[in-house]
């Protein structure tokens, strides 16, 4: 059972997923069942809700093909005090978001599952990442050496997490931190963008690296882009080890998202390659170790390159249910209409965080354009949008989203790793740097 949420939480979640989700389509494919989805429960009888993708029409429901690719909500749910996700959602159906349960083969998949299973503390939420999962560019598997595999745990309670944790894996965490506790742990996770690293732990004979978050503060970045920081990685291929409702569906509007913001970056017609360098280039935008001899400079092109038929799985669907975009089947090629009535539709479902970004720039430097926001804020989208800079200004403000948790974060691996670490870390991310 998931805990008992605010009020205000519950519908920041449940009107951002509506919004973003609005124009997405069905999910009919079948995937691989790995991981495999939540055990079925019985649907409340007082309500059928579908929060993803709308349902396939049916004889006995018919609508008109405007109406086919609209996103109904049903106004009998009620969000109050006592309100909890699953009352809200009581059940997502099976398929949804099946596009993010990426294979990986089958002796990774095991090894990722049997390391997870290794932590006593409870995780509600896990998935690996990176060059040790999947297929990158300048790691030609010739080195008997794996790369570091990458982690991110979403859990409940930091505190109690970090507890449990260090009484089982005490070496994970440097001495001073095991001089202060789990409390003084989980207050300096707090600190943005929220996350608790640990590197280098060897673990059935392979190096990994996990970061802790808890699952408020992940699927608050997936909706808002407060940071970016998670929900950037979450951009680009990751494998889930273990699968939570709540996380699965705000990363379907992480994902609908990130299209959005990249279309307003692309003209009528590129390639998906251009498509999934945009994507996978979100997160690394204002990164000050992209300035600095701290990262490969090829890296982005590193990841799709090797990458693409999962970048494929995750996106095509979501792309194709975007109204004015067409991806074809078998096509490399993807069109779309860049009028202002189509950009205006994207800019406003942009998550808040970028939308409150790119909604000031406007106010700030366009005098004109307040009187017409206060008095008609569909209107002051579409004159945004039929400003030709616009996709410049979208850059720009993601770069200041990105900018400041990227380099707190970087401040905090010097505390959380401990000095050897961290300057260890930093000499393998030169050395990258320098081959690139």
């Amino acid at each position: 059972m998931l805990p008992v949420a605010r009020s205000s939480r519950h519908r920041l979640v449940h009107r951002s997923c509506i919004r973003f989700l609005s124009t997405e389509k069905s999910e009919t494919s079948s995937t691989s069942s790995e991981p495999p989805p939540p055990s079925s429960r019985p649907s409340p009888s007082k309500a059928s809700f579908s929060p993803g993708p709308r349902p396939s029409p049916s004889s006995s429901h018919p609508h008109s093909s405007a109406e086919q690719r609209t996103f109904r909500y049903n106004s009998k749910f009620k969000l109050n005090k006592e309100s909890t996700f699953k009352s809200v959602i009581p059940q997502l159906p099976a398929q949804f978001g099946a596009n993010q349960r990426l294979r990986v083969p089958d002796e990774t998949r095991a090894l990722l599952e049997e390391i997870v299973a290794q932590f006593r503390a409870p995780i509600r939420y896990a998935f690996a990442y990176g060059s040790g999962v999947f297929a990158q560019s300048g790691y030609d598997g010739s080195s008997s050496k794996r790369p570091m595999l990458d982690f991110i745990f979403a859990v409940s309670h930091p505190d109690h997490w970090h507890a449990i944790n260090m009484h089982q894996f005490p070496s994970h965490y440097p001495l001073h931190a095991r001089l202060s506790g789990s409390s003084l742990v989980s207050r300096f996770q707090s600190i943005s963008p929220g996350v608790w690293f640990n590197a280098y732990v060897p673990i059935n004979g392979v190096t990994i690296k996990y970061g802790v978050t808890t699952v408020d503060n992940l699927c608050s970045d997936l909706l808002t882009w407060n940071t970016l920081y998670l929900s950037g990685r979450m951009h680009k291929p990751i494998r889930i080890i273990k699968d939570d409702p709540r996380v699965r569906l705000t990363q379907q509007v992480n994902l609908a998202s990130a299209i959005r913001t990249a279309l307003l970056t692309l003209p009528a017609e590129f390639t998906e390659a251009q498509l999934f360098e945009t994507l996978a280039s979100i997160s690394y935008a204002g990164d000050p170790r992209m300035l600095l001899p701290a990262e490969n400079r090829q890296k982005v092109q590193n990841i799709v390159s090797k990458q693409q038929p999962h970048f494929r799985e995750l996106y095509h669907q979501l792309v194709n249910g975007l109204p004015g975009v067409h991806w074809g089947a078998e096509s490399s090629s993807i069109q779309q209409d860049i009028s202002p009535k189509a950009r205006s539709v994207h800019l406003r479902k942009l998550p808040l965080t970028l939308l409150r970004g790119v909604e000031s720039h406007y106010l700030g430097r366009h005098a004109d354009l307040v009187e017409v926001k206060e008095t008609d804020d569909a209107a002051f989208w579409s004159k945004v949008a039929e400003d030709e800079s616009v996709g410049n200004v979208v850059q720009s403000e993601m770069r200041d989203i990105v900018r400041g948790p990227a380099f707190v974060q970087s401040l905090k691996g010097i505390y959380t790793a401990g000095v050897t670490k961290s300057a260890r870390y930093s000499l393998a991310k030169v050395g990258k740097w320098w081959k690139s």
